[in-house]
Parts: structure tokens; C-alpha cells; sequence
């Protein structure tokens, strides 16, 4: 499995529409066998979009991202965990242990089951 993260300075980059670096991580049996780093220079959400799918990522963990680029992403078949904000690395583990959904992983403002409810609603 890989998952992506956007990162800027180490951490999850605050908005994936506009990142301009992206952390991909070749997962097995919850732990990491491989990683690189890639460029997004792409400003055009689709060609973004079909980026990181040409990419071969199944799970792409972001802070903010806008409802049009989640929608394609996840038409994709790229599953999209938002939200999300704190050390790159942190995240990561926390994914992998099963707690990012732990509120100091939550971007500020943010309510998990909030969010959840007006996505399914939209």
C-alpha cells in the first residue's frame, strides 16, 4: 500500500491544493519498506489528480483540501483522510497504530464528525 502526505517543513502541509511536495510511503504489514520524496508542480487540480494516482497512491493523508480536488481524487480510487495536521512523521504512525484520529492530529477548528456528517450530506 502507499500512502502520500503533503509536507511543508517537515509537516503536513496546511492546504493540498497547493502543496508543492509530496512524501509517498510504501507500506507492508504497518510498516515502511520504502519512501520518497516527489515535486507537485502542476497548478490544474486534474493533472494534480492524475499525478498522485500515477503515483500508485491508495491512502493520501492532507490537511484542508478543497471539496472538488477530494471528489476526483476519490473518484480515483484514492482514499482521502483530511483534516489532518501535525509532524510528518507523527501522522504517520499514528496511522499506522490506529490513532489519527486522535484530536491533536485534527487540523484547529476541526470536529471529525462534523466534517464526516456535512461531507456525507454534500
Amino acid at each position: 500500500m502507499n500512502i502520500a502526505i503533503p509536507v511543508w517543513e517537515g509537516k503536513v502541509s496546511p492546504v493540498f491544493d497547493t502543496a508543492s511536495r509530496l512524501l509517498i510511503l510504501q507500506v507492508e504489514d504497518k510498516k515502511e519498506t520504502s519512501r520518497f520524496e516527489t515535486y507537485l508542480e502542476d497548478e490544474d487540480l486534474t493533472r494534480r489528480c492524475f499525478r498522485v494516482r500515477d503515483l500508485g497512491v491508495d491512502i493520501l493523508i492532507c490537511g484542508a483540501i478543497s471539496r472538488y480536488f477530494h471528489r476526483t481524487l476519490s473518484a480515483s480510487g484514492i482514499n482521502v483522510i483530511p483534516w489532518i495536521s501535525g509532524r510528518a512523521e507523527d501522522v504517520l504512525n499514528a496511522y499506522l497504530n490506529g490513532n489519527l484520529f486522535h484530536s491533536r492530529f485534527l487540523m484547529p477548528g476541526c470536529d471529525w464528525k462534523e466534517k464526516e456528517k456535512s461531507e456525507l450530506t454534500q
